[in-house]
């Protein structure tokens, strides 16, 4: 019951106002999972992207992370191809930094920002956070292509051919 006023709660202020770039609203009114829309920050790689997150809230929040994972492709040292996200408080402790004061905001506002800074020091993805480090040039590149190249695919794997 806890659980579902919470949520209830931080659904309806982020509605209401919501952090800069971010978006959410409850699935089919549910306490448990939510659909989540990030604008990519200004000046980065991502910028203008549009990318999608499901948010799957376990039956022990606050007291256990968010389940959050892209439903966009993303070209990301911290993403990866499944679109799991290496972020330490989406961590219990020790190893983590989840807390239940984190809201559902201050959660969103973290992951919006891993987007312009990546965290090279803990990659989910070893080649692309050395591509980073190395050779920004290129990564940057592939970063601002990458949501356009994956929507085209999906674009054609889901023409019908008669």
């Amino acid at each position: 019951m806890q659980k579902a006023h919470r949520v209830r709660r931080e659904i309806a202020r982020l509605m209401v106002k919501p952090p800069e770039g971010v978006s959410c609203y409850a699935k089919e009114d549910s306490t448990e999972y939510i659909l989540v829309t990030i604008i990519g920050p200004a000046g980065c790689a991502y910028e203008a992207g549009v990318f999608e997150l499901d948010v799957e809230l376990p039956e022990r929040y606050p007291f256990e992370p968010p389940h959050v994972k892209f439903r966009t492709p993303i070209y990301h040292p911290n993403i990866d191809n499944n679109g799991r996200i290496c972020l330490d408080l989406l961590r219990m402790p020790p190893k983590g930094g989840w807390k239940p004061t984190i809201s559902l905001e201050n959660l969103l506002t973290a992951i919006r920002s891993l987007l312009a800074h990546p965290n090279i020091n803990d990659p989910l993805m070893t080649e692309i956070a050395d591509e980073y480090r190395y050779n920004r040039f290129e990564f940057e590149y592939k970063a601002r292509n990458f949501q356009g190249e994956s929507k085209r695919k999906r674009d054609i794997n889901s023409i019908n051919v008669y």
